[in-house]
């Protein structure tokens, strides 16, 4: 019976620990539908449109704009950006290469774990489909290294190979964002003092300094910065039922304090 409550009571922790790490490893949550969609595209990195992780952005262009956006990503976040461009209707001259890229805070390009980057649509497609996912968001990383790194990142789709009589021609692009939370298995020991959120220095008609942001979005509940993952939950988990397995080993050993035979005599 002893042993039987002490299983049943470890079944009980962990089920009340384990709770939290899978409600914390679930897709991020979609914004909340007040504030519009964007729908157009900025033209360099200081005009980017800032978009939100799961609303789609849609933009008019012409074939041979470069077209930007940017949104915020946190540590422990792992981005995936889908782009659809669809082509005009008349007939092209040829084939049309398309190309996403993804820069982060320091303009750095970030390589994709996986997805379509680039593709080639036939000269009588309708539309071409683009995807990028990132490596999973670090909290600190080292200086040398180009790890993500939480803050800004930028999203950049352009044609990168056409015939010169299809430049100029209309299409319409569309740019969603969508998270997953990865958790404890990509937390680090460390964090950054400040996101790499980018901004411009601006002189103050009073102090003669000061600076002004260029990216206003943050992620759900602010800026993280790995201080909390389930690795915590996962950790405490271990510390319970080492402390359990203590208990059960030594109910099983200590015996009932007497000897199990008298010997004659005594």
């Amino acid at each position: 019976m002893r042993i039987a409550r002490v299983l049943t009571t470890a079944a009980l922790l962990l089920g009340a620990t384990v709770s939290p790490a899978v409600a914390d490893s679930s897709p991020s949550a979609s914004p909340s539908g007040d504030s519009a969609a964007p729908t157009s595209a900025g033209t360099s990195y200081r005009t980017a449109t800032q978009i939100e992780q799961g609303r789609k952005a849609t933009a008019a262009a012409s074939t041979g704009d470069y077209l930007y956006w940017s949104f915020a990503a946190d540590a422990g976040q792992r981005p995936t950006v889908k782009a659809t461009v669809k082509l005009p209707a008349s007939k092209r001259s040829g084939t049309q290469t398309w190309q996403l890229d993804v820069y982060d805070g320091l303009r750095r390009r970030q390589a994709c774990q996986y997805g379509a980057q680039t593709r080639t649509a036939a000269q009588d497609a309708a539309s071409v489909d683009l995807a990028c996912t990132l490596r999973t968001v670090r909290a600190w990383s080292e200086p040398w290294a180009d790890d993500p790194l939480p803050g800004t990142y930028y999203i950049r789709l352009t044609v990168v190979g056409l015939g010169t009589a299809d430049l100029g021609l209309p299409v319409n692009a569309e740019v969603q964002v969508d998270s997953r939370d990865i958790g404890g298995s990509a937390a680090v020991d460390g964090s950054l003092a400040q996101p790499l959120v980018p901004g411009i220095a601006a002189t103050s008609p009073r102090s003669g300094s000061g600076s002004a942001t260029l990216f206003s979005l943050k992620p759900d509940g602010g800026w993280d910065s790995g201080w909390w993952s389930d690795r915590w939950v996962w950790t405490a988990i271990g510390g319970v039922l080492a402390a359990l397995a203590g208990i059960g080993g030594y109910a099983l050993t200590r015996g009932s304090g007497r000897p199990s035979r008298v010997p004659p005599g005594v």
